[in-house]
Parts: C-alpha cells; sequence; structure tokens
C-alpha cells in the first residue's frame, strides 16, 4: 500500500504540469484516492502506525530525494500526529478510528505543495529551473488567490468524508473486520 500512496503522490506532484493551479488545489481531491490505501492500511495494522507507515515512508523518500522542506516535514508530522491520535482515541479496530482519523489524513498532500506558500520565492526559483519559461508567472496568481486556498482546504473535510463512505463500499470485507 506504501507504494500505491507514493504513485499517487508523485502523479498528483506531477499534475502540476498541466497548470500549476492543478499542483495546488488537487489536494483537496485526493482523498478520493487516500481513503482506499489507508483503509486498507488500518485493516492490517490494527494498532499505532497506519499514518506513520505511509506517510513516514513518503518522508524518508522525500527527504533522500531532498523534496522535503522544513515546511513539510513540521506539516506531515503534525497530521500524522493528529491521525494517529485520533485512531487510538476512537479505537484502533474500530470504523469511527479510521473515519475519523482520516480527516487529518486527507491534508498530506497540503504539506507538500505548502512550500508554494510559505517559501514562495524559493517555489518560484525552482518553477525557473525545473519548468518551461513562463511557468513562474502561471504560478503567481494561484498562490496569491490565497481564498481558492482556504477553499480548497475546507472542501478537503467534506471530500474526505465522502471518499472513506465510498472506500468502505468498495472494500466491503476489509471494513467489515473493524467494528
Amino acid at each position: 500500500m506504501a507504494l500505491a500512496y507514493l504513485a499517487s503522490f508523485i502523479l498528483d506532484a506531477t499534475s502540476g504540469i498541466i497548470h500549476p493551479a492543478c499542483y495546488a488545489y488537487i489536494g483537496a481531491f485526493l482523498p478520493l484516492v487516500f481513503a482506499f490505501i489507508y483503509l486498507y492500511t488500518c485493516t492490517v495494522i490494527r494498532g499505532f502506525g497506519a499514518a506513520a507507515a505511509l506517510n513516514g515512508f513518503i518522508l524518508v523518500l522525500f527527504l533522500i530525494a531532498g523534496e522535503a522542506d522544513l515546511t513539510y516535514i513540521i506539516a506531515i508530522v503534525v497530521l500524522t500526529a493528529l491521525a494517529e491520535i485520533i485512531r487510538k482515541a476512537c479505537g484502533y479496530d474500530t470504523l469511527k478510528g479510521v473515519r475519523w482519523s482520516f480527516i487529518p489524513f486527507a491534508f498530506s498532500f497540503f504539506a507538500y505543495a505548502g512550500h508554494w506558500w510559505t517559501d514562495t520565492e524559493g517555489s518560484l526559483a525552482a518553477a525557473l529551473e525545473e519548468m518551461p519559461a513562463g511557468y513562474d508567472q502561471l504560478m503567481v496568481p494561484v498562490i496569491n488567490n490565497i481564498p481558492a486556498l482556504i477553499v480548497a482546504l475546507v472542501l478537503t473535510i467534506p471530500v474526505a468524508i465522502l471518499a472513506m463512505r465510498l472506500a468502505e463500499r468498495v472494500l466491503k470485507t476489509p471494513a467489515a473486520e473493524l467494528r
């Protein structure tokens, strides 16, 4: 499941090739993919560690690849800790625990994309090096559109709830293992 999670992260990160707005806001819709991975992982790891295993795997790989800045490290650790604490409080082997803990976990991609807002100059400089000419100028209005970012962040919560319900219906057998 960690490899599927990595693949979804990489595919989502490359969505910026289409337009910077795709990269900036795709995190609101990623729970539709992440829910399946997270639910299944929670049925395999019945105690502490489902969120930690998935986000920890990504964090280690991103550290090795030089893709993990301080913003990402802090945000992913906080989101992972919240998911693990909520899951423990609600019960590791309960569907309620998986559902509620998935909400902070669903924001994991925003932790990665957050550097656009916390290190805008560095992000624009990286775009000059890595992307086609003019891409940095496409990024500026996306970064400056704080209302759209707020809408994307708020939208992530109902999408996460809906995604987990969908994952429960599709993955009936693993979901039935939880009480």
